[in-house]
């Protein structure tokens, strides 16, 4: 038995089920010539129950004694039972119809032996594999004991796993390593901008005017790189942190959301259009996210807004959707692609904006299984961030 098994480990797929279908359609023959002979049997046993009738011919000799039992020169048809005429008839046809099942049967039988003791382990192992790979766990390997093409294919998967284990502890050990440099750039740089920019303030205090306009230059740019240090470490606290998804009360969230709405509108001097297309009940979400992309969405609407901002809050299947659009002059084909790149601004719009508002809405809004979507909508830029639900215990 144990060869047995090692051979059909070592065997091909396609020779594997050329053997089950030789081996299936063997047996169909055989029940086929079994039903056959049995129904021959039960039909002469039958026949055997009613005596012959006829003129019956007999041999005799010299003297007119009759030699052996004769034999039918005419024979008159049997006058069968109802009940059995009709058992005669089935026992007749039932071998045909009994061949395309039994041959059916069997290639069904084949099939599924086949798919049970080839296909199924190796299908489930890669099956799996992929979804450890999709949820980002690549600690398993994928096992398959045969030697044929699924065997392949599963030694195949190992080895992709085994080099993207390899390459994702190397871009995380990268990226670790990329935070400490950051962090420790930060840091070091306070110093010396902290001791430039005490000396600017002293300078600012020369009667030269030269001088004094100078050193306020350079404590214009000190600021702006003291900015820079504190938007690289607030990135850094952003890529670390992990939603704390709630049930939260349509009703009231999107009443907040208007209030905020309105309070931004009369500082900045914008008409803002707030529209809630949910119907009443509980999405779960994190509210501190949705909020900040929120503000985060008006405020650069804010900039580039002619008179008027259209919000709006809607589901798009298990997700919660906010979206922001302006009358302004909406996103250059370069915008489009590069928006929610962390301190991408377009040409000549610098000023105090440091190009991270996209970037951290879309920080957040990954962050939470969504996306950020930008796009130029009727009036002018539009920006959807798209939250996914995640209900309690996922």
């Amino acid at each position: 038995m144990d060869e047995i098994k090692s051979f059909f480990k070592k065997e091909s797929l396609r020779r594997s089920i050329i053997f089950y279908i030789t081996v299936f359609a063997l047996m169909a023959m055989l029940l086929t010539g079994v039903t056959t002979s049995v129904c021959n049997k039960l039909t002469n046993r039958i026949q055997a129950s009613y005596p012959e009738t006829g003129e019956k011919y007999y041999l005799t000799n010299i003297e007119g004694e009759r030699l052996g039992e004769g034999t039918y020169i005419s024979k008159q048809e049997i006058p069968y039972s109802e009940g059995d005429r009709r058992l005669l008839d089935f026992l007749d046809i039932f071998p045909l119809i009994m061949t395309p099942v039994y041959s059916a049967v069997c290639i069904i039988a084949a099939a599924f032996l086949f798919y049970r003791n080839r296909l199924k382990k190796p299908i489930g192992e890669l099956h799996a594999a992929a979804e450890k790979i999709s949820n980002n766990d690549l600690n398993f390997t994928v096992q398959c004991e045969k030697n044929d093409e699924l065997g392949q294919l599963c030694q195949a998967f190992e080895v992709m796993r085994s080099a993207l284990e390899t390459n994702f502890l190397e871009m995380w050990r990268q990226m670790d390593e990329r935070k400490r440099l950051n962090t420790a750039f930060a840091h070091d740089l306070r110093t010396p901008l902290t001791i430039i920019k005490g000396y600017g303030e002293m300078l600012e205090a020369n009667k030269d005017p030269q001088v004094a306009n100078t050193a306020l230059t350079i404590s214009n740019q000190v600021s702006r790189l003291e900015h820079y240090v504190d938007s690289m470490s607030r990135l850094q606290r952003l890529e670390e942190c992990k939603p704390d998804s709630r049930p939260v009360s349509v009703k009231v969230l999107a009443e907040t959301l208007r209030k905020t709405a309105v309070l931004m509108s009369r500082k900045g001097k914008k008409d803002i259009l707030f529209k809630n297309k949910i119907e009443d009940g509980f999405i779960f979400i994190d509210v501190e996210f949705a909020q900040q992309v929120y503000e985060n969405l008006i405020s650069n609407a804010f900039r580039y807004a002619r008179s008027k901002i259209w919000l709006c809050i809607f589901k798009e299947e298990d997700s919660f959707c906010l979206s922001v659009e302006d009358d302004g002059p909406g996103f250059t084909s370069e915008s489009l692609k590069r928006a929610s790149e962390p301190y991408y601004t377009e040409s000549g719009c610098r000023g105090e904006n440091y190009g991270l508002g996209l970037y951290i809405c879309r920080i957040f809004c990954e962050h939470h299984g969504g996306r950020l979507k930008i796009e130029n909508g009727d009036e002018g830029g539009c920006v959807t961030a798209v939250f996914k639900e995640i209900p309690p215990g996922r």
